[in-house]
């Protein structure tokens, strides 16, 4: 039995969300109780009943963008899809590229936009040693402003095999999505509505943005027999002055800092790193895992995650193994939804 088997899990495929709760809000919530060894049944509606005045709720105000990508091959006439996962300042993009055949530097590929015309052409000039291509698009365009026209709502394959429908650019995407820049969305945020956050801020739960920009590696499977071979991928963060003051502002008032997301909890620890929070802007390859010692995070809101997944590792390395293994196994037998438009947990 190898070290990575102990984070694999059986799970029904009806289990897997294809579509988010109606509303929410209305998600259920398996509580964690990490002092008291418990398990509870709630739902997203009652985080006011469980968190604090004074809590601080940190939350990854990261956009999603429009990263899924179509296209036909200008030499071969095949087909090929692509994921954009950057752009650099002087307009060219990173991307991931799947097609029959071999691509060669040199090669361009017509972008089909959404409504099934063709549209500009990319570039193929170089590929990278992690197997993506640095494209160039034939037009002068904002990179965003082109994707909002050529892309598609970057779907997880488990969802539909990744294709979206139209109600995916709103439901894929949190209340609070501010920054441009995500493949994925941060998706424990994708349980809040503005009226919960309402609700929240009026019993005195303080909420604190941060950024990271969720990559393509966040569902990665991890593939090397053991939990320190992994070569953990890489995503640009940004802790602000003011998020620092908030949190520690949080700590001396006897607040909890209370992480939405494995995003938010990765990007915290990172900025703490030094033993102290402080500012940071930067990539982050942060991997969370046994024996680590947390410096910020009190209390996580994270989703269900897939076996054998560093996010996996992360959250059962805050909860405990026994005590989340029971969870797991708690929510498959009381038919949670799991993954991306699953449900949620709060670990306290």
């Amino acid at each position: 039995m190898s070290e990575l088997d102990q984070y694999d899990y059986d799970l029904p495929k009806e289990l897997i969300a294809q579509s988010p709760a109606i509303c929410r809000s209305d998600a259920r919530l398996l509580v964690v109780d990490r002092a008291r060894n418990s398990l509870d049944h709630k739902h997203i509606r009652d985080l006011p009943e469980l968190l604090r005045r004074g809590d601080c709720l940190v939350i990854n105000d990261t956009r999603v963008v429009p990263a899924r990508l179509v296209g036909r091959r200008n030499g071969t006439g095949g087909h090929w899809e692509g994921l954009f996962i950057e752009a650099s300042p002087d307009g060219l993009w990173r991307v991931m590229c799947k097609t029959r055949g071999r691509l060669r530097p040199g090669d361009t590929v017509t972008l089909i936009n959404a409504e099934g015309r063709e549209d500009v052409r990319l570039e193929l000039a170089t590929r990278q040693s992690d197997g993506t291509w640095i494209a160039r698009p034939e037009t002068p365009e904002d990179v965003f402003t082109l994707l909002d026209r050529v892309g598609r709502v970057p779907l997880p394959p488990y969802i539909r095999k990744g294709e979206m429908v139209e109600g995916d650019r709103q439901q894929y995407q949190t209340v609070y999505a501010q920054v441009l820049g995500a493949v994925a969305a941060p998706t424990a945020g994708l349980h809040f509505t503005a009226s919960l956050l309402d609700r929240l801020a009026e019993q005195g739960v303080e909420v604190c943005p941060l950024t990271l920009h969720v990559g393509p590696g966040t569902f990665r499977p991890i593939s090397s027999d053991t939990l320190a071979g992994h070569q953990m991928h890489s995503e640009w963060g940004c802790v602000r002055q003011e998020a620092v003051d908030r949190v520690k502002a949080c700590r001396q008032r006897g607040g909890r800092v209370v992480a939405v997301g494995t995003t938010s909890v990765r990007l915290l620890e990172t900025a703490a790193a030094s033993g102290e929070l402080k500012p940071f802007t930067g990539h982050t390859d942060l991997f969370i895992r046994p024996p680590y010692q947390f410096r910020v995070v009190d209390v996580m809101l994270t989703n269900f995650h897939l076996p054998r997944t560093t996010l996996l590792v992360l959250v059962r390395t805050f909860g405990g193994d026994d005590l989340m293994r029971r969870a797991y196994e708690e929510a498959v037998r009381e038919q949670y939804r799991f993954y991306s438009y699953g449900d949620a947990m709060l670990i306290l």
